[in-house]
C-alpha cells in the first residue's frame, strides 16, 4: 500500500506540481516550436514520453551497474545523452516509416529531443532523488505525461491567440511567452490537490 501511494505521488508530482516545462522550465524549445498544432503537440508529447521512459529504464542499470563500479560516475551525462540519442533515432525511424505526416510536421524538433534538457533532466533527477528502477520509470512516465499535457494545453491557447486581434508590438514571441507564463501560473494550484489527496508531498 505504501509503495502504491509513493508511486502515485511521484506520478502526479511529475505531471502537475513539478511539471518539467511549466515548473522547471526544461524542454522549452519544442514546447514553443511545435505547440502551434494539436496533432504535432500530441506526437511530440508521445515521442518525448517514450524516450523518457526508455532512457530511464536503461540509464539506471548503466549508472549503478557500470559507472559506479568503475568509479566514473562523472561520465553519467555523456553516457545518458548517448542512450537518449539511440532511442530518439529509433523514434525517428518509426515515425518516418509509419507516420510520415507527423514526422514532417515535427521537423527539426524531433532530432532535437536528443539534446532536450527535459529528457536528460529526468534521468539525472532519478539519481538525485535516489529513486529505484520502478520509481525512475514512473517518474519518467509522469514527466512525459506532464510534458504532453503542457503541450496540448498550450496548443489550445495558441489556437485561441491566433483568432485574437493582438497589438503589433506583442505579436509573435512576446504574446507566446506571456501566454506560457499564465499557463504555468495555473499549475501552481495543483500542489494543493496532491497534498489533499496524499498528505505531504
Amino acid at each position: 500500500m505504501e509503495l502504491a501511494k509513493n508511486l502515485c505521488i511521484i506520478l502526479l508530482t511529475g505531471i502537475l506540481t513539478e511539471n518539467f516545462v511549466l515548473s522547471k522550465f526544461l524542454g522549452i524549445c519544442p514546447f514553443l516550436g511545435v505547440s502551434n498544432k494539436f496533432s504535432s503537440s500530441l506526437g511530440m508529447g508521445a515521442a518525448v514520453t517514450f524516450v523518457m521512459m526508455c532512457a530511464s529504464l536503461v540509464t539506471y542499470p548503466i549508472y549503478y551497474g557500470l559507472l559506479v563500479p568503475l568509479g566514473i560516475e562523472y561520465m553519467n551525462t555523456i553516457a545518458f545523452i548517448l542512450v537518449i540519442a539511440v532511442f530518439v533515432q529509433l523514434v525517428e525511424m518509426i515515425l518516418k516509416k509509419y507516420v510520415p505526416p507527423l514526422y514532417n510536421s515535427l521537423g527539426v524538433y524531433l532530432p532535437l529531443i536528443t539534446t532536450n534538457c527535459a529528457v536528460l533532466g529526468v534521468t539525472l533527477l532519478n539519481l538525485t532523488e535516489d529513486y529505484d528502477l520502478l520509481e525512475s520509470v514512473v517518474n519518467a512516465f509522469g514527466a512525459g505525461l506532464g510534458f504532453m499535457l503542457a503541450m496540448l494545453i498550450f496548443a489550445g491557447v495558441r489556437g485561441r491567440l491566433a483568432e485574437c486581434n493582438i497589438p503589433k508590438a506583442l505579436q509573435g514571441a512576446p504574446i507566446t511567452l506571456m501566454a506560457a507564463s499564465v499557463v504555468s501560473l495555473a499549475f501552481i494550484g495543483f500542489g494543493g490537490v496532491v497534498e489533499n489527496i496524499f498528505g505531504a508531498v
